[in-house]
């Protein structure tokens, strides 16, 4: 019986995964055996993460410590990890921030701020992955992190910044599918819906929310905590050769009506 989804022996980087999707998404990976390189910027969270999945899985886990906005950083942790590994297969680009407000109030700093974290990062991120490791194994899998706000506007919480970056991480995924195909590297987009996290929780609980998300969402509720694991683990393993540039939306069907 053949295991399509077997990642034994491989090494995933996952970027913001001290908490959230992030966690959700790395414990999906060591699931199916592989090795996760957990980076964000509060260390001793990624510790915490590191030594749960580590006693849950079984598998070697690597935490480092990483701003995404700093070339230099995220330099170091392609390093370190092909230092330790000998390897990078997979990279899923998760951290990211969100600023909510309407369009006329957004500061400059905003604006720059998730450009920076959600876009700029993403590629950072991706440029050196790609660069020192899955280019020359000429095998990799790319997985961004956007959102349905990626694909669409909304009319119930105003983050027009948020809206620009994501929508620029669904384009520029296909820009590099399209570029490194070549390699036997595949880039792809996760346009999750709501979901529960840390960030999420206050707004997604308030009855206003919930009216309207019953009646947005076809399926007329949030996403469950597990619910972009097979997602993940599709697009991340060599079952899904031949797909890349595809943005993936895992919302309940918002972004179909």
């Amino acid at each position: 019986m053949k295991n399509y989804f077997d990642l034994k022996g491989q090494v995933a980087i996952v970027t913001g995964c001290s908490g959230g999707l992030g966690v959700q998404m790395a414990r999906a990976l060591a699931n199916q055996g592989c090795n996760i390189v957990p980076i964000a910027r509060r260390m001793e969270k990624l510790e915490e993460v590191a030594a749960e999945i580590r006693k849950d899985f079984g598998v070697e886990v690597l935490p480092i410590r990483c701003d995404i906005t700093e070339t230099a950083m995220v330099e170091e942790v392609v390093d370190k990890t092909i230092q330790h590994f000998g390897r990078i297969d997979i990279l899923i680009n998760n951290a990211g921030t969100g600023a909510v407000a309407p369009a006329e109030d957004i500061t400059d700093e905003q604006f720059e701020n998730e450009i920076n974290i959600d876009l700029t990062g993403s590629f950072k991120m991706a440029r050196a992955v790609a660069k020192k490791a899955m280019i020359p194994a000429k095998y990799g899998r790319i997985v961004n992190i956007a959102s349905m706000y990626g694909l669409v506007g909304n009319k119930i919480a105003p983050c027009s910044p948020y809206h620009a970056a994501k929508g620029g991480v669904v384009n520029l995924s296909r820009g590099l599918a399209a570029e490194w195909g070549k390699y036997g590297i595949t880039v792809n987009t996760i346009c999750p819906g709501y979901f529960w996290t840390p960030l999420t929780k206050d707004t997604l609980e308030t009855d206003w929310f919930r009216d309207y998300a019953q009646g947005a969402i076809p399926q007329e509720r949030y996403g469950n905590e597990g619910e972009l694991d097979t997602a993940t683990i599709f697009l991340a393993s060599p079952a899904s050769s031949y797909v890349t540039g595809v943005a993936l939306p895992v919302d309940g069907g918002y972004t179909c009506v």
